[in-house]
């Protein structure tokens, strides 16, 4: 084990090295990038260039601080995962992200952490393999320095001729190689742990993340799970639904064709018929409820447009830009909106009803409003338990106002990024 040590003490040597001297001058650019961070905030007054410019800087301190993350973990030899670097869309949230993400003020603190520790690490580097470089390249040319000024090895000893230079070359050589040698590796491995301890992120960062993470993981698995109700819809639809209708109607004609008199058969085919009849209508309800297959045929747009119609009361709808929405959150929607109308048109005595859906910032917002006696109660089965149901699977919240006399407004927001 001790031969093993001793044959990686080179190469820790080299690497401690390399890693300080490389590190001097990206210091040195830290520096210099503090004060132009600083007039990135101050160009805001400047017809608001700051609001563009500074967002795009801490980006670049982002990338650059990961950058030296990476090499400390390498060092180190650890495993690191990357910190996310990004723009969020528009001008308000990148900004806003630039000033209040903790992740922020952390690469700030470690860029005046690098300034205060890599320059004074690089320059002890420095010096030390310098000073043992130096000193063989210079030794040997001794003579060219004159009598009055001679070459002066281990601090202050003069070099007269071949031996003490040799001599004293040897020693001085030696001596800060020595130094370097201890010193090196473990003063960069001391500055690449506080680098990896400085751009740590915090428990409150990686709970962010891992929010973050569990919300982009339940979107794929809704958008996937949507997807599948629209497959076994359509196999339904189009295979088992299509064979009952096929046996119906083979049911149908076979009564029709059988005598007055077949008496115990007409009545079996008769039970086989309407139970076959009763098993389509079942079906149907089934793939309702599974996934309209009206989303299907006309979108989120014309579902809700047609459901209103067929609200039993007069119903306004109106309907903002929506874009593309996962299937998850366009079911959910249709069946709150269908739920509120049938409420609206059971309970209320509403005389109107008002849909309106629209999107904004990552959300969905449906309103329904009637104009009818109010005093909605939750206990007593009028479906707004299933709204809250449907709402809280995505991560939705509802909103439900009905005082006494009415009007009723039930205010769903369901998260729709993609």
């Amino acid at each position: 084990m001790g031969a093993a040590r001793r044959g990686r003490e080179p190469g820790q040597v080299w690497r401690g090295g390399r890693y300080l001297l490389t590190g001097l001058p990206t210091a040195m650019a830290t520096m210099v990038a503090l004060p132009l961070l600083a007039v990135g905030v101050l160009s805001t007054a400047v017809g608001g260039l700051g609001l563009v410019a500074f967002p795009r800087m801490m980006l670049g301190l982002r990338w650059w601080a990961e950058w030296h993350r990476g090499r400390a973990a390498a060092l180190l030899g650890v495993q690191v995962s990357a910190r996310r670097a990004g723009l969020p869309k528009g001008v308000r949230a990148q900004w806003r992200q630039a000033v209040r993400d903790p992740a922020s003020r952390q690469d700030l603190r470690w860029a005046l952490r690098q300034v205060a520790t890599g320059i004074p690490a690089g320059l002890i580097a420095l010096a030390g393999f310098g000073a043992a470089v130096g000193t063989v390249i210079v030794a040997p040319l001794w003579w060219l320095f004159t009598e009055g000024e001679p070459l002066q090895l281990l601090g202050a000893v003069p070099v007269t001729g071949w031996g003490s230079a040799l001599g004293l070359g040897a020693v001085q050589a030696a001596a800060a190689g020595a130094v370097t040698w201890w010193v090196a590796p473990r003063l960069a491995r001391g500055h690449a742990r506080g680098c990896l301890a400085a751009l740590e992120p915090s428990a409150e960062v990686q709970l962010a993340e891992r929010v973050g993470e569990l919300t982009e993981s339940r979107a794929g698995v809704m958008d996937a799970h949507g997807a599948e109700l629209r497959r076994i819809e359509r196999d339904l639809h189009d295979g088992a639904q299509a064979r009952l209708v096929a046996i119906a109607m083979r049911l149908g004609v076979a009564r029709e064709t059988l005598p007055d008199d077949a008496g115990a058969l007409a009545k079996l085919l008769q039970e086989a018929h309407e139970g076959a009849e009763e098993a389509m209508t079942e079906l149907r309800d089934v793939i309702r409820t599974m996934y309209p297959p009206i989303l299907t045929d006309r979108g989120l747009e014309g579902a809700v447009t047609a459901v209103a119609a067929g609200a039993g009361l007069p119903a306004e709808v109106e309907l903002g830009e929506l874009g593309r929405l996962p299937a998850a959150v366009e079911a959910a929607a249709y069946f709150i909106v269908a739920e509120s109308l049938t409420n609206a048109a059971k309970h209320s005595g509403a005389a109107r009803v008002r849909v309106r859906l629209t999107r904004h910032d990552g959300r969905l917002l449906i309103e329904i409003t009637d104009d009818g006696t109010g005093g909605a109660d939750e206990s007593r089965g009028t479906g707004i338990i299933g709204i809250r149901r449907r709402a809280a699977a995505l991560d939705g919240t509802v909103r439900v106002s009905s005082p006494a006399g009415g009007p009723t407004a039930v205010t769903v927001e369901l998260p729709c990024a993609s």
